[in-house]
């Protein structure tokens, strides 16, 4: 039987980045992942630059393009265009170059993976996890990472985050070529996908596009309406295979921690109720996971309830806001890209959250009180 301080469940971007975090400050981590090989992943892909201090390594190698501006259309028309502030703020990255660069430098530290192997039971005995699993592999650990993503089974065996978790339907696609994109720009798309949105993010010499509705997960299977929404970022070339994925977005403020187990990213239900952005919630829980395992081993602390006031202060009081505006803005489509995307000051300050310098909270109040005075008259 193969004991170790941490096992992680899921070696994706969140389980990576906790085993690469753990593993530096000395620990032993073994992570169990399902799947035999990563496989590309489309998704967006945009990453705020100022989650680099939550990343204990050089991503470079996964930056495929830096963002200048934003751009937001309805219908493919009515254009509007947010500068952003700084230099590079938004990059976009390959998703499987930085998973596997996680997960290399991870391993590298001394880190362990088992792949690919399902988990069947786990127990607890004298304050140690035992994990048995199809291979019948034995494990035992002082704590558990819940790292499986949008679709784990033991958040909820475990009891973290919502009880009842709120789903977004997504599709995704890489193209090849960059359509009508600028290399410099995303693109949202707002109008052809009620109760959500489209967007278009640039790699070197691809697109990553997807749709996304947050509110009736049937409306993507409208081909025709997908077709519409790719022939709008420039492409005629529809032969293309779509990934569909269901996230769990954010729904409240929930424990994410229970007696040595914790979840973190897509697992956790941190992933934003209004842009669907995933990769900064992953980066954040990842690294306060890693931090509260570090204080109850290193200062004899007995819980891990720092993880869970910590996600819910630096990600959850955003969110709370972010879905509040969710809520309103895509059952008030038209209004609120009238009200919250064209009005002057707003595309700056959609802007400035995608890149982090500002959260919803900054801003939510003053859009609810317009949009809801609006949708009333």
């Amino acid at each position: 039987m193969k004991e170790f301080d941490t096992i992680i469940i899921g070696g994706g971007l969140s389980g990576s980045s906790t085993a690469l975090n753990l593993s530096k400050k000395g620990y032993s981590v073994c992570i169990i992942e399902k799947e035999a090989f990563g496989n590309i992943k489309p998704c967006a892909g945009g990453m705020a630059s100022s989650m680099k201090k939550f990343l204990p390594l050089n991503i470079d190698q996964a930056i495929e393009s830096k963002i200048r501006n934003v751009e937001f259309r309805w219908k493919a028309c009515d254009k509007v265009i947010a500068d952003l502030s700084g230099e590079s703020p938004f990059w976009i990255i390959r998703r499987e170059k930085l998973d596997q660069l996680l997960l290399d430098e991870a391993l590298k530290y001394g880190s362990k993976i088992v792949r690919p192997v399902q988990i069947e039971k786990i127990t607890s005995q004298n304050k140690t996890w035992i994990i048995r699993c199809s291979n019948k592999d034995v494990f035992k650990s002082k704590f558990l990472v819940i790292a499986d993503g949008s679709q784990s089974k033991w958040a909820g065996y475990f009891k973290l985050g919502p009880r009842k978790p709120k789903f977004a339907n997504t599709i995704a696609l890489r193209l090849k070529g960059l359509g009508n994109i600028p290399k410099d720009s995303v693109r949202f798309e707002f109008g052809f996908v009620k109760y959500g949105f489209a967007w278009a993010f640039p790699m070197k010499d691809s697109v990553n596009i997807g749709l996304g509705t947050f509110i009736n997960n049937k409306l993507l299977e409208d081909q025709d309406l997908n077709n519409k929404v790719i022939k709008s970022f420039g492409f005629e070339d529809l032969s293309f295979q779509l990934v569909h994925k269901r996230l769990r977005i954010w729904n409240g403020m929930h424990k994410l921690n229970g007696d040595r187990v914790i979840a973190v990213g897509d697992a956790a239900s941190l992933c934003d109720p209004f842009l669907a952005e995933g990769i900064r919630p992953s980066l954040i829980s990842s690294y306060y996971a890693a931090e509260s395992i570090d204080q109850y081993l290193s200062s004899n602390k007995n819980d891990l309830n720092h993880y869970s006031r910590s996600i819910n202060n630096e990600w959850g009081k955003s969110m709370e806001w972010g879905k509040r505006i969710a809520q309103i803005f895509y059952r008030f489509p038209k209004t609120g890209y009238q009200l919250g995307v064209k009005r002057k000051t707003a595309p700056k300050r959609i802007a400035q959250i995608l890149s982090g310098q500002m959260s919803y909270e900054d801003i939510a109040k003053r859009v609810i009180k317009r949009l809801l005075t609006k949708s009333d008259a």
